[in-house]
């Protein structure tokens, strides 16, 4: 778990991974996505090569700060992607058939050389995804190491006191401690469990309290990295897992840090579930209403009292939200059942989203929500009613920041005027089509007729796994599909249709960078070897003769 160096994190001798780091470090996304291939074709497993690929980008995608202040202006620093497009690749390769599973860390692969030195992107001295439109001149600079890897410190005491003490280093931004704190804790593996609990739960409570007219926020991103640390260090092992917890653990006491929402959570508990008056002292732990509720509510929603309970969130200015959420878990129902009709309202926002710029807010929140959802399927944390509060805030902030935009209007959706002679694979092959074209409302309408016609949703998810996974040059393409996916074959809620529906859209209308299909392309030539890059490939259904007239006529 410790690093060999203050400064150094784990290297390999492997001549291709130091091609790959060579090709990374020189900003040569085609140089890197070919040593990938040959890595791929010397069938190198998966989780090598995704540990790997966080032990060379992990030193170089932190930042000092996650906002800047340039003569007298807020400017806002992004989060990294490079971790959360390992953790996609993770899942959606298993949604995909045959050869089209190595895809995803393609896309991971290709856009890693982009993400490195964020901060230095943003002011136009290094290349990458967010320089974008910004003149770069001559070859890229070596990517600034802002925090450099540290050794465990220790510490002494029960484990609630040592995670005590480092939530507060988080709390107060002390960086390079917190981290240390976090190695100690890491070390011993009967307390790693705890402490990914507290790893994530802190990300979860870090929370922007406001977004209208801002662009300075979280979205959420502290839990997804978080999150992503969590599973890649269970899929590599926690004795060689160092890396991960470098770039992903380091981070989560960066600034700057939101509280002000939890805190509403928090004091929401007291006051309108517990039925307390809040008096000047310190508060702490949970009520016993909270831990009935977790021990004790087992009522999903019913239909109408999901309706309502999304009526409240995104159509209702707050307190409506609050109170609904109170009626509810007294009322009996299980807070997961609630999660899951905020995941369906989550994805109503996106669906009623069409500017292809204006889908921050409403991506991110849906993403928290996956966030959440796994981990109160993961950790029995005491906080959880708390947080599902959070969540639903956090649901009507964003509801309300898309209708003063100007969205928050009626989905599009064209349903393909044949539909009703389609099948399943063809409908499928349609939805897939339509995302790559980015057509959203023909996505969106070839989505709801897959569905109405009651077929099995197997060949859909597929579908929309493979459409996103083709689309590169941003890991959201497969982040946020890839969230909605997986939380339509969890959640049991009536309305989860609109998941589906609403993975499409966003695949289809969230804004793309550059040619998104070359990376898809290089990687179909050299691995499935189809320069021609025909619509389906491997052992994935080819389109039927109906669909190319379609597509033609399209």
């Amino acid at each position: 778990m410790s690093p060999d160096s203050a400064s150094l994190a784990s290297s390999r001798s492997d001549p291709l991974y130091a091609a790959l780091e060579e090709r990374v470090m020189a900003r040569d996304q085609k140089g890197a996505s070919e040593v990938y291939y040959k890595l791929a074709k010397a069938g190198r497993p998966l989780p090598e090569i995704l540990a790997e690929a966080v032990r060379i980008h992990g030193p170089y995608t932190h930042v000092p700060y996650h906002e800047r202040m340039d003569d007298g202006y807020v400017n806002f620093v992004n989060n990294d992607h490079c971790l959360l497009s390992a953790r996609a690749t993770l899942h959606l390769s298993k949604m995909l058939p045959g050869g089209a599973a190595g895809l995803p860390m393609a896309q991971t692969i290709w856009y890693i050389p982009t993400g490195l030195d964020i901060w230095n992107q943003k002011i136009g001295k290094a290349p990458g995804h967010y320089s974008r439109g910004m003149k770069v001149d001559g070859a890229p600079p070596a990517p600034v190491v802002h925090w450099p890897d540290q050794q465990p410190h220790v510490l002494d005491g029960p484990l609630k006191d040592r995670l005590g003490q480092w939530a507060t280093l988080v709390h107060r931004g002390n960086v390079i401690e917190a981290y240390r704190v976090f190695l100690g804790l890491m070390q011993n593996p009967a307390d790693r469990r705890a402490a990914l609990a507290e790893l994530v739960f802190a990300g979860l409570i870090d929370v922007q309290d406001r977004s209208f007219q801002n662009r300075s926020y979280t979205t959420g991103h502290k839990s997804f990295r978080a999150r992503a640390t969590v599973e890649l260090g269970d899929m590599i092992g926690w004795e060689n897992a160092h890396d991960v917890l470098y770039a992903g653990a380091l981070d989560i006491a960066v600034g700057p840090r939101w509280y002000s929402l939890y805190e509403v959570a928090c004091n929401s508990v007291m006051t309108y579930l517990d039925g307390q008056t809040l008096h000047a002292v310190p508060y702490g732990g949970t009520t016993e209403t909270e831990r009935n509720i977790l021990a004790n509510n087992k009522a999903p929603l019913t239909e109408a009292q999901s309706e309502a309970l999304i009526e409240a969130i995104i159509r209702q200015p707050e307190p409506a939200y609050l109170l609904k959420v109170t009626e509810l878990l007294k009322a009996g129902a299980a807070p997961r059942s609630l999660l899951d009709a905020l995941q369906v309202g989550s994805a109503e926002v996106v669906l009623e989203t069409h500017g292809e710029l204006n889908f921050s807010l409403a991506q991110h929140c849906f993403e928290y929500l996956n966030s959440l959802a796994w981990f109160w399927d993961n950790f029995e944390h005491p906080q959880r009613i708390k947080l599902l509060y959070l969540a639903a805030a956090y649901l009507n902030q964003a509801a309300w920041h898309q209708k003063l935009i100007g969205e928050l209007l009626p989905p599009e959706i064209e349903k393909p005027a044949d539909a009703a002679k389609l099948g399943a694979e063809e409908l499928a092959a349609r939805v897939e089509a339509a995302c790559i074209a980015l057509d959203a409302p023909l996505a969106v309408g070839a989505t709801q007729a897959y569905l109405e016609a009651g077929h099995d949703t197997p060949p859909l998810v597929r579908a929309i796994a493979m459409a996103c996974a083709r689309l590169g040059n941003d890991p959201h393409n497969q982040e946020i599909a890839l969230c909605m996916l997986e939380d339509y074959g969890k959640n049991r809620n009536p309305g989860r249709a609109r998941l589906l529906m609403a993975a499409a859209h966003h695949t289809a209308r969230h804004r793309k960078y550059g040619d998104p299909l070359e990376s898809y392309q290089r990687f179909a030539a050299s691995m499935l070897g189809n320069r021609r890059i025909a619509m389906q490939h491997g052992d994935w259904p080819s389109p039927s003769s109906s669909t190319l007239r379609w597509l033609r006529a399209r």
